[in-house]
């Protein structure tokens, strides 16, 4: 913008209010835009210079009085840098004009009115005005430490009441206040106390936290009184100074784990707080997690249609879209562009529709056998698991992911029937890990049930070697030839190397991930059940305020009844997070559409004046265990530790907040309907995030904030919490046997999985028993 001459106020205004429409409009949202340009009038209006900091703007000051602290990128503060110079020049070519001006903005209220939430906080404060002295009496002394009015109280429960107590206590106004706290050089406004006086605002951003903690030591206060009271205590702070490297979606991650006082910190402690944070909670500090984060940024994998994935749509009406898609299709020959998750061509695809009917259908087409039948889940993992092998297969070798290289239109199931292909993938695997796991076996028991003799998929269809191609080091000509000319004996040579393939990987396979790493520090307690039971103490000692933060307060109390319902029931993640809800009052499921849905349900019993759960057999993994006996799973939750007041409460308000306006996918848990996520129901990824999520916000100890339950504890999902239940009963009873009634399982598996964690317990078990003789002498 070129300098300004002479001009009154309302003309400039103008002139800036153009340049944020067409300059800012573009790089902010629309309620950015708009607290941006009020704060920019605003400036003009009082005849004040922007804020500055060390003789450049204050970025940090107009991010909080604008709300932008999330938005304020390079190109917005490079373009928003020249009408903030504007306004200088301005203010320097209208000096005749700025005293005057200044004064009568003192006497009259400002006509502009902001956006709600910002209007106190946009306004430059006083002292970045310079007026002569006033005449009239001189305003009363500073006093660091007052002597209160009285000394006897009931303290409140509010933050609003025991603010407003206090001042009473000390006869202070607002005003007096903001005088006494804040110093001559900063610009906290004293309107904001005056916010928090009415009840509109609560104290959020760094600073706020500070000046409280001012006037704590002032009234010589409790360190932390006032911001204990604050109604939404699970709620991070904002303007924490993290630097301009770091990502909005990060900034927001890491914000909720940093102390108050982290601004003022050193800056070696602060970088400190930040290393820990990041290795410790968010990702994971075993070694496992770093590994998976690594490997999480190279993706390679080939893509399936969707509905394959755990979908319902109809197989065989995808099967007709991809035959019609197949004559255009050409295939990607580069394998330098063939970086990342790709489309499956036509003809793959078909392949993978006719596995997934062959088994999943409830009737085998005429003509053909089969040994087993894969459900969703099953269907959803193995797809997964082939899709990333022939993602390798052919991804670039100059890559970071090293791949095979094979051209995309090479790819077949029939050449998963040579041995060259899954030597190269098992020896690939073996590099990018360093070891085998038994993560390679078991795609090698994948070849053997698809090559098995007489019930194998690619035994019955010996077409599929009519489209493979020799791949130099893989596979040749002569190999081809033999497959065509006697396809059961080519599928028989490969069973039988498959089959010693896995023998040699189980003897040198080790264990890569430790299941119990996440929680031992809760697994090695006397009474693991009440250690993690303090994370759901935690919960509800940070629940916001659900009137004034309904949506928050609601997330709360869902992250409650997750880990209060998963401690009760022991339940997988799918049944969990799949389970259905009759609201009390409604007639209930059959047990029969039930097990049509594989689902269970919560629903209340009249019988037991209780909430039950009722899950079919067959909706578990395990549905032909034991344990079942082909009868379903049937307990009514207990009403302990105010169990049934959050389930109703839950029901009642707190879901309904949840949905808003999506659609109820009737699941008990529902996820929080958003613009960018209008599907409320679970799958399996959300639901393991939201758990994961609850453990890093309520369930892992913060040394530097004082947050979190329980020290030692790493970041893990719903399925940990299984470990707990049966580690708890073993370390109390010596019982396999009991142990696995809790997680609905058999007495072999717990022995195997958790026998670990008995032996230094049998003693004290059997000391125990025998002690009581001399007790009772």
């Amino acid at each position: 913008m070129a300098n300004p001459t002479p001009t009154s106020s309302e003309t400039f205004q103008r002139k800036i209010a153009s340049f944020c429409e067409i300059r800012l409009s573009p790089l902010l949202q629309p309620r950015s835009i708009e607290n941006l340009t009020s704060y920019l009038l605003g400036l003009i209006g009082h005849y004040a210079y922007p804020p500055m900091k060390s003789g450049k703007l204050d970025w940090q000051e107009i991010a909080l009085a604008c709300d932008l602290t999330n938005e304020l990128t390079a190109d917005v503060k490079r373009t928003a840098q020249h009408g903030f110079d504007a306004i200088s020049r301005w203010l320097a070519a209208n000096k005749a004009t700025v005293a005057t001006g200044a004064r009568l903005a003192e006497k009259q209220k400002p006509t502009q009115r902001l956006p709600r939430n910002r209007q106190a906080a946009a306004i430059p404060s006083a002292p970045a005005m310079k007026h002569s002295a006033k005449t009239g009496p001189q305003p009363a002394a500073i006093e660091e430490f007052p002597s209160p009015l009285f000394d006897r109280w009931e303290d409140p429960v509010s933050f609003q009441a025991s603010l407003e107590l206090h001042m009473r206590r000390f006869g202070e106004s607002y005003y007096y206040l903001h005088r006494a706290v804040i110093r001559p050089d900063e610009t906290f406004d004293s309107k904001t106390i005056l916010s928090w006086l009415k009840g509109t605002k609560v104290p959020r951003t760094i600073d706020s936290l500070e000046v409280l903690w001012r006037i704590e030591r002032r009234y010589r206060l409790p360190s932390g009184y006032f911001k204990a009271k604050i109604p939404h205590q699970s709620r991070s702070a904002s303007g924490h100074d993290l630097g301009d490297d770091i990502s909005p979606a990060e900034r927001r991650r890491l914000a909720w784990h940093l102390p108050d006082n982290f601004n003022s910190l050193p800056f070696t402690k602060r970088e400190e707080i930040l290393e820990w944070v990041r290795r410790v909670i968010i990702s994971g500090s075993t070694d496992y997690r770093r590994f998976q984060a690594a490997a999480s940024k190279q993706r390679y994998a080939i893509r399936f249609p969707a509905m394959a994935y755990g979908g319902r749509a109809d197989i065989r009406s995808l099967k007709q879209t991809l035959a019609q898609s197949f004559a255009t299709a050409g295939d990607i020959e580069d394998p330098d562009i063939l970086s990342g998750v790709i489309e499956a061509p036509p003809r793959l695809a078909m392949e993978m529709a006719d596995l997934l009917v062959f088994k999943t259908a409830t009737l085998t087409t005429i003509g053909f056998q089969r040994n087993g039948v894969w459900g969703e889940e099953t269907a959803s993992q193995k797809l997964e698991h082939l899709g990333l092998m022939f993602g390798a297969l052919v991804a670039s070798p100059n890559g970071e992911i090293a791949g095979r290289g094979v051209p995309l239109g090479a790819l077949t199931f029939g050449m998963l029937v040579f041995p060259g292909i899954w030597d190269w993938y098992l020896q690939w695997r073996e590099r990018r890990r360093g070891f085998f796991t038994a993560w390679e076996a078991d795609m090698l028991s994948i070849s053997l049930s698809l090559t098995r003799e007489e019930t194998g998929w690619m035994r019955q269809h010996p077409e599929l070697i009519e489209r493979v191609v020799p791949i130099e080091g893989l596979v040749t000509a002569e190999e081809i030839a033999f497959a065509k000319r006697d396809w059961h004996a080519c599928c028989d040579a490969f069973h039988k190397h498959a089959r010693n393939r896995i023998k040699e990987i189980q003897r040198v396979m080790r264990v890569h991930r430790d299941p119990f790493e996440p929680i031992m520090c809760v697994l090695e307690a006397p009474s693991p059940l009440a250690e993690y039971r303090k994370i759901t103490d935690e919960i509800l000692m940070r629940m916001p305020d659900k009137d004034r933060y309904p949506r928050a307060a609601a997330e709360s109390v869902r992250s409650f009844l997750m880990l209060r319902l998963g401690l009760h029931l022991g339940l997988r993640q799918k049944n969990l997070r799949q389970l259905l809800l009759c609201p009390r009052g409604h007639f209930p499921t059959s047990e029969r559409r039930l097990e049509e849905m594989r689902r269970g349900e919560l629903r209340w019993s009249e019988r037991d004046h209780g909430w039950e759960v009722l899950i079919p057999a067959n909706a578990f993994k395990n549905a032909h265990s034991s344990f079942f006996g082909s009868k379903p799973f049937r307990l009514v939750l207990p009403d302990l530790l105010d169990l049934y007041y959050h389930i109703g409460a839950y029901i009642d308000r707190h879901r309904g907040v949840l949905l808003g306006d999506g659609t109820d996918p009737g699941t008990f848990f529902v996820k929080t309907v958003k613009q960018t996520s209008k599907d409320a129901a679970y799958d399996q990824t959300t639901f393991y995030e939201a758990w994961r999520l609850t453990i890093q916000r309520y369930g892992i100890y913060n040394p530097y904030t004082g947050r979190g339950a329980l020290p030692g504890l790493l970041p893990h999902g719903p399925h940990n919490v299984r470990d707990v239940l049966a580690t708890h009963i073993l370390k109390l009873t010596g019982s396999y046997e009991q142990a696995s009634y809790a997680i609905q399982d058999t007495p072999d598996m717990i022995q195997q999985h958790y026998g670990r964690f008995l032996p230094q317990d049998k003693a004290a078990l059997a000391a125990r028993i025998l002690n009581q003789v001399w007790e009772a002498a």
